[in-house]
């Protein structure tokens, strides 16, 4: 008996003591948030700034408050403090389940933690890549390519390459565009072997496998469903790829042999050309792309308008020629930065972005710590905005918001899927040429990134290197120097955007189309996204989100089954 109490005793006392400890944890977070949120905001609100105005005095404001930011989460004594309840999480913690109250103060310390190993290195050294990654951005923003000694933006290069049938016009073109990489091709380099140093300085074998497991994520896995999408699409991509060729040499009076990549009618080939007699540009002409966003969320119970308000949505001098949102303070302030001209591509962009807007809107401020207030995963964000793209090309979306006729709906509706379904392939293999690149650049800066570079180009989209070329090519795509190891999250995306399709048509909508259900005039769409998406932020680890969210764990079969991305006999 005397053994029983003694027990039951020493139970108690952990029990108490473990609380106590959880106390001190959230104490201790807390003085964290209080400190880091302004920083953060400040950080936001400079980039934000420097990326409309392109002012050189506005990226050096942003420089500062990103190395504000970073001092803090590089002080060693609030990372030895976290580090010494991490190493006893697991007692602390012991028995709590993702429903219970305790559960968020142990993700917060969980996703704070990593935070802060991520800049436990040397003061210069990471300001040294916070410097040169903010040269960078100003070197890309700033940069025009040329046509016939005249400037020309991104929207036009685009344009050019997509319409225009003068072979020596799309070359000039191309090239022009690509003379970025020599610019930014050394700043680049140093930045790669920068971020590598901070990675081995942390125990980890380069920046990118560090990447990936901060954001808990593990490289092996990825590469394994990036080998399985391979897989899946290797077969079906070849074969609409000899299509393709077959329908340039004829458009551009050339032989197959001859084409070369700027006959793709894009800078990368990462979007699918006009390949099916379908031209969905002309809806767009003329049309207000920011009512039409407004209206389309407003419609599944999304509000935007606040965010339409603050955000900067065409083209400008010196403006950054990309598109992006950011949450300035996780409070509501979302902005989206786009440079919208009338077409479907830009359409799509809108869509994408202020999904990503409504998303960040929808945390749960009042609940969730700051360091929860974000997306489950930088992934499950990219889903959301994927799903909404994709209104911007469905027959159906078009008829309600552009008023197209049923006739003309239906008419378009076979050669739009197909439309679809070649941009899923083309995407997904060009997805496969970053993630693989990044991934051997980062174990082995010093190789020939040229030659690795057209080696993947060659391989996974079957396009021919220009005979005797050999330049940074890889440096030209902005993602690889300022968003590093990110692309695959956009494949990510896409896959559990599909998984989150098929369980709206499914359980909400019960349409069962797959193909072209779009959700409008459907607020329990809006209503399940609001509670079971955007609400949690980072409560919950993310295979456990997309359990909860849609009752099953991430999978691909819904992205091929909805694209129909094998091999069709």
């Amino acid at each position: 008996m005397a053994f029983a109490v003694t027990a039951v005793a020493a139970t108690l006392a952990t029990s108490c003591s473990n609380r106590d400890k959880e106390v001190e944890i959230k104490e201790l977070l807390q003085s964290i948030e209080e400190q880091s949120q302004p920083l953060y905001q400040q950080m936001a609100l400079t980039q934000w700034n420097a990326a409309v105005s392109g002012k050189a005095e506005d990226f050096e404001a942003s420089q500062r408050a990103q190395e504000n930011l970073t001092a803090f989460y590089s002080r060693r004594d609030l990372f030895e403090q976290l580090k010494a309840y991490k190493e006893q999480e697991e007692e602390i913690f012991k028995g709590v389940t993702p429903d219970d109250s305790a559960y968020i103060t142990k993700r917060n310390l969980d996703v704070t933690y990593n935070s802060f190993l991520a800049n436990q290195a040397d003061t210069a050294l990471l300001n040294a890549i916070i410097k040169r990654s903010t040269a960078l951005e100003q070197k890309y923003g700033s940069y025009r390519a040329q046509l016939d000694g005249k400037p020309i933006n991104d929207n036009t290069v685009e344009e050019i390459l997509r319409t225009s049938r003068n072979n020596k016009v799309l070359q000039q073109v191309w090239e022009s565009h690509k003379e970025i990489g020599k610019l930014v091709e050394e700043d680049l380099l140093e930045l790669v072997r920068l971020r590598n140093r901070l990675a081995t300085s942390l125990g980890f074998e380069n920046y990118h496998t560090m990447s990936l497991m901060l954001s808990e994520q593990d490289p092996k896995e990825v590469t394994a469903i990036l080998d399985q999408l391979d897989s899946l699409t290797a077969e079906s991509f070849k074969e609409l790829k000899g299509m393709m060729d077959k329908e340039f040499a004829k458009r551009y009076g050339i032989d197959e042999k001859d084409l070369m990549p700027w006959h793709y009618q894009g800078r990368y080939f990462q979007e699918a050309p006009l390949l099916y007699p379908i031209d969905l540009d002309k809806y767009y002409k003329g049309a207000d792309l920011e009512q039409l966003t407004k209206d389309y969320y407003a419609s599944i119970g999304l509000d935007i308008t606040k965010v339409l308000n603050n955000s900067s949505l065409y083209p400008q001098e010196g403006k950054n020629q990309h598109a992006f949102c950011t949450d300035i303070d996780t409070k509501g302030d979302v902005r989206v930065l786009c440079n919208i001209t009338e077409n479907e591509s830009w359409m799509s962009t809108m869509l994408h972005e202020f999904g990503h807007a409504v998303y960040m809107l929808g945390h749960d401020a009042a609940n969730l710590p700051f360091a929860l207030r974000n997306s489950a995963h930088i992934f499950t964000t990219e889903a959301i905005a994927m799903m909404m793209e994709r209104c911007s090309s469905n027959p159906l979306w078009l008829k309600e918001f552009r008023g197209i006729s049923e006739k003309e709906s239906q008419e378009i509706e076979e050669n739009s899927f197909k439309q679809s379904r070649l941009a899923k392939l083309v995407f997904s293999r060009w997805v496969q040429v970053v993630y693989r690149f990044e991934k051997e650049m980062y174990a082995n800066p010093e190789q020939d990134l040229n030659a690795l570079w057209w080696t993947l180009v060659e391989r996974y989209q079957l396009l021919k290197k220009p005979e005797g070329r050999d330049a940074p090519d890889y440096a030209t795509k902005i993602h690889i120097a300022l968003y590093p190891c990110y692309y695959h999250n956009y494949q990510l995306g896409d896959i559990f955007a599909s998984q989150m399709h098929h369980y709206i048509v499914q359980n909400i909508t019960r349409s069962g189309n797959l193909r072209r259900d779009h959700y409008t005039g459907n607020k329990e769409v809006g209503k399940w996204l609001a509670e079971k998406i955007f609400a949690p932020g980072m409560r919950y680890k993310w295979e456990d989100f997309i359990v909860r969210a849609t009752g099953e764990p991430l999978t691909a079969k819904y992205y091929a089954e909805q694209f129909e991305l094998t091999k069709r006999n």
